[in-house]
C-alpha cells in the first residue's frame, strides 16, 4: 500500500507524517484491496482540512474530508469517515455476491 502526505499552507514534520502513517495501516483490516492513500493537509483561518483519497481495486475511489481546529482530531474524524465508505462497500459487494450464491443453490425440501 503506497502511503502519501501532503501539505498546503504549511509543513509536515515527521510526527505528523508518522501518525498519519501509523492510522492509515490499519485500513487494510476494512478492505484488502486498497492500493494508494492520499493524505492531504491544509490550514485555513482557524480550522485545520484533511483530505483522504484511497484507491482500491476495481476503480473504486474513495474521498472523505473534515475541519477542525485539532489536526489530529481532524485526521481521526477523516479516517473514521473512510473505514464506514469501506465497511459499506465491502458489505455491499459480499451481500451481492452472497446473494447470487444464495440463488444458485436449490432448496431441498424436508421430509415430515
Amino acid at each position: 500500500m503506497n502511503i502519501i502526505v501532503e501539505a498546503r499552507h504549511m509543513d509536515v514534520t515527521e510526527a505528523i507524517r508518522a501518525y498519519v502513517q501509523s492510522k492509515v495501516e490499519r485500513l487494510p483490516r476494512y478492505y484488502d484491496g486498497i492500493g494508494s492513500v492520499e493524505v492531504i493537509l491544509d490550514v485555513e483561518a482557524e480550522h485545520t482540512v484533511v483530505e483522504m483519497v484511497v484507491k482500491a481495486r476495481r476503480k473504486a475511489t474513495f474521498v472523505a474530508s473534515h475541519r477542525d481546529r485539532d489536526l489530529y482530531a481532524g485526521i481521526d474524524q477523516c479516517l473514521a469517515k473512510i473505514v464506514e465508505q469501506l465497511r459499506r462497500h465491502k458489505d455491499k459487494v459480499r451481500d451481492h455476491q452472497g446473494a447470487s450464491l444464495s440463488e444458485s443453490v436449490p432448496e431441498v425440501p424436508e421430509a415430515e
